[in-house]
């Protein structure tokens, strides 16, 4: 279950919640096991964020346009953008600090 922190971003929301400040989007689907296994990542992620990061998943099925525009092959991809640039990006499993790490160069 995700947290009440963890930002859903879709084709419609995604450039107004990464154009500004530091955000966190986890492209991800539901059949992905890796993927599954970094879901309780992202949300204590969102949660220890809130207020400084837009911290989320973008779910690569439902929201094909970000997924394409942003060249992803392979989930998860999670990727750091700041100020609407997108400043990291990670393939695969990723531990907690890393993108904790990663978060708090860019904030």
């Amino acid at each position: 279950m995700a947290s009440e922190a963890t930002l859903a971003f879709t084709d419609a929301n995604f450039d107004e919640l990464t154009g500004s400040g530091t955000s966190l989007v986890d492209l991800y689907a539901d059949w992905c096991g890796p993927c599954k296994i970094m879901a309780p990542t992202i949300d204590k992620l969102a949660t220890r964020f809130e207020g400084k990061a837009n911290v989320g998943k973008l779910n690569v099925d439902d929201n094909a346009g970000i997924a394409q525009r942003l060249g992803v092959s392979s989930i998860p991809t999670v990727v750091i953008f700041k100020e609407g640039q997108e400043v990291g990006r990670y393939v695969g499993v990723q531990s907690e600090d890393a993108l904790a790490k990663a978060l708090n160069e860019n904030l």
